[in-house]
Formats: structure tokens, sequence, C-alpha cells
């Protein structure tokens, strides 16, 4: 049954428009008045939906019951990642969705390639939400991850604050394992991993003398999204 992200507040027997993008979906998706769908809204749970009408711009949908499903991990993870070039990013944030985690954060560090700012910057933004939002109608989450504007590294670690767990991805001597870590007894954690360049040394020191634990994912070296999905599944 097909799942569609509604970016409006649903309720139980109601009738509803859906949105531009939502009906967009459906049509794509050569839907009839009488077939059935499954609707959420990112907060959360879930909505059995049945269309009722077809037209030419909009798309008419009777909402159901809601069933209170979650199918998000037991930890809450989020990712602060120097952002790789080209189309990586898009597939990191794809994949570390359908992994479960619970908000992105991507930097401009010091040997990133990829710099964004003003408009260009929240135009990617837009851009990754949207691919977030089609990963959680692929695997079956309600939650959508948040997409944090960009920022770069010196501003996001100056404001980085709160008693949860902190990690950062490290090939120095000395690190703990990431299966190691695991084992601790935390619900939610922030892991920062470098970008292709790896995080420069001084931003890794100031890191850690933020509070950033140091961790291994192993003997190999790891393309930079590869290392923080693995960090995301080790953790969560």
């Amino acid at each position: 049954m097909a799942r569609i992200h509604c970016a409006v507040a649903l309720a139980s027997d109601s009738s509803l428009s859906l949105p531009p993008g939502a009906a967009r979906h459906v049509q794509v998706l050569r839907m009839q008045p009488g077939d059935a769908l499954t609707l959420f809204d990112g907060t959360g749970g879930e909505y059995a939906a049945t269309v009722e009408r077809m037209g030419r711009s909009d798309v008419e949908v009777r909402v159901g019951e809601r069933v209170a499903v979650e199918r998000e991990a037991a930890r809450a993870i989020h990712l602060a990642v120097g952002m790789p070039a080209n189309e990586r990013m898009d597939w990191l944030v794809e994949k570390a969705t359908e992994l479960g985690v619970a908000g992105i954060q991507p930097l401009m560090t010091a040997h990133a390639v990829l710099r964004l700012s003003g408009e260009r910057a929240e135009k990617k933004r837009t851009h990754w939400e949207a691919i977030a939002i089609a990963a959680c109608e692929q695997c079956g989450r309600n939650r959508v991850p948040e997409i944090h504007p960009v920022q770069t590294f010196a501003n996001w670690l100056a404001a980085q604050s709160g008693d949860s767990p902190r990690f950062i991805l490290s090939l120095a001597e000395g690190t703990r394992p990431a299966r190691e870590l695991a084992q601790n007894d935390f619900r939610h954690a922030w892991v920062l991993s470098g970008p292709e360049g790896g995080l420069s040394p001084i931003e890794e020191k100031d890191a850690i003398s933020r509070g950033f634990v140091p961790l291994s994912l192993g003997p190999r070296v790891l393309r930079a999204e590869t290392a923080a999905l693995a960090a995301l599944a080790f953790l969560s």
C-alpha cells in the first residue's frame, strides 16, 4: 500500500484536500477513487485513508483511523557531518533516514569541498528534506528526521551544550571502538564525522576539548559517507 507524507496536520474521520506534493504523488501512482493509502504527517503515527476524488490539479481523500505505530531506532542519534561533495550527501541523507537517524547537521569544515551559503544553502536543505521524506515513505518511518540549516564547523561547535554523549570519528591512536561505546547506557547522542578529507587536526582537537569522545570504526579507512552511516548503525 502506498505511504505518503502529508505536510499538514491530520485528523481521523475527516475529508482532506491533499497539499500539492502529496497530490502529485497520488497522481503519479495513477491512483483512483476508492484506492487505499497510508498518510503520515511526520510527527508520529499514521492514518488509513481512501481516495475520494481525483481532480486535474487536486486530490481529495477521506482520512480514517489513526494507528499509533512507531518504527524509530532505540536511540536518537544525531549526525553532524562535514558535507561530502556531489550526490554523496544525498545518498547519506537517504540511507541515514532509513537507518533511523534523528537529525542531520550539515557542516562546512576546513577540508570540505562543498561550500554553501544564503539562498543556495537553503535550497540544498529543502532538497535534503525531500530526500528524507521520500526515504520515510519507503522505509515505514512516521517521524521525519530534522535536517538542520547548514552551518560552519566553528559556529556549530560553539553552540554545543547539554548532557547527551558526543562522539567524534577519529583515526588517532587510542580511540575507543564504536562497538564498546555502543554498550553504554544512553538514549540520545551526537556523532561528528568529517568530509572526504577528514576533519582538520585543529577541528578534531577543538571538538575533543568540547567533550566529544573519539571513537573508531575499525582498522579500515572508510569513505566519509560510509563512516557516518557505520557509526549510526553501531550506536543506534
